[in-house]
């Protein structure tokens, strides 16, 4: 489970990689602010339900047009949770890397230039 963090001065006290994302059970968060995973809980939860309304209007063969809305819709929701996910990586774990030292901090910036490349798309 990530450690929630409440402030960025408690970055300075964990140790490990240059992410700290590192643990037995693979990678985790360094940090997760507990506002935003509710939201994106939330918001996960909502595109859950269009998902299955998605489900739905296929087999009651509705009209594409609307269909097609409906996943842009999806698409949309999901890339809001991206942001969020996006924002809380680089507020706790890029901010730890690269305050790590100059490796992690060069590690970090590949990750952030490769994060932004796919998520434009």
């Amino acid at each position: 489970m990530a450690k929630t963090v409440e402030s960025t001065d408690e970055l300075d006290h964990i140790v490990g990689c240059g992410c700290g994302a590192h643990d037995s059970e693979g990678r985790k968060a360094l940090g997760v602010d507990p506002e935003a995973k509710t939201r994106n809980l939330h918001r996960l939860r909502r595109i859950e339900g269009q998902v299955r309304g998605l489900q739905k209007m296929i087999e009651e063969d509705r009209y594409c047009a609307d269909i097609l809305t409906q996943i842009s819709s999806v698409h949309e929701a999901l890339r809001g949770v991206g942001r969020e996910l996006m924002r809380n990586h680089l507020k706790y774990c890029a901010t730890g890397a690269i305050q790590s030292g100059p490796a992690e901090a060069e590690q970090m910036y590949d990750e952030l230039v490769d994060l932004m490349y796919k998520h434009s798309r």
